[in-house]
């Protein structure tokens, strides 16, 4: 088959070519534009990821030392507990009248608990006072003043509880016979 074009023709299909090129630039300029803004948003949602995780690495070491840290808080408490469970039902079954404890005070302040004298002193070598250190009473001075000291306490029942065994002697007051 023969088809005749007619110059006529040959200028519309050139000028149907022309407008197809014009329309072929804009799609692609409109496809260029489309994808720098996905390349863009990509980037921008890459680096938010990268953040949270390393925001979730973080969060989560600092949880798990939270975590180690109650757990040994816990544990701590616990044997705490239990010690002072023992140290009632120790003290329980010890309240006969003139029954005595001794605490071992650190600079005034009371630091453990013990049946006896004996216990006191033996212990005081685990807290850096050397065994075999002698003990002498106290001259008097406030007990905040020793670094390490032994208090007794008697049982009254009369009180219903504890109270020094030896009392320091009472002051007198300005005057008074």
């Amino acid at each position: 088959m023969i088809r005749l074009v007619t110059a006529g023709r040959m200028a519309r299909l050139e000028q149907e070519a022309d407008q197809a090129r014009d329309r072929a630039r804009d799609v692609q300029a409109q496809a260029d534009a489309a994808w720098g803004r996905h390349v863009r948003e990509l980037y921008a949602v890459t680096d938010r990821a990268e953040r949270a995780e390393a925001t979730t690495s973080e969060v989560g070491a600092l949880l798990a030392g939270a975590v180690a840290e109650l757990s040994a808080a816990q544990q701590e408490l616990l044997l705490k507990d239990i010690e002072l469970r023992r140290q009632r039902e120790e003290l329980q079954r010890g309240r006969v009248e003139g029954g005595m404890l001794a605490v071992l005070m650190h600079y005034g302040e009371p630091h453990t608990v013990y049946a006896c004298r004996e216990d006191a002193f033996a212990d005081t070598a685990a807290h850096g006072v050397p065994a075999g250190t002698p003990w002498v009473p106290s001259d008097g001075r406030p007990a905040s003043a020793s670094k390490w000291c032994v208090a007794a306490f008697i049982y009254d029942a009369g009180c219903k509880g504890f109270r020094r065994a030896v009392m320091p002697a009472p002051e007198p007051v300005e005057g008074a016979a």
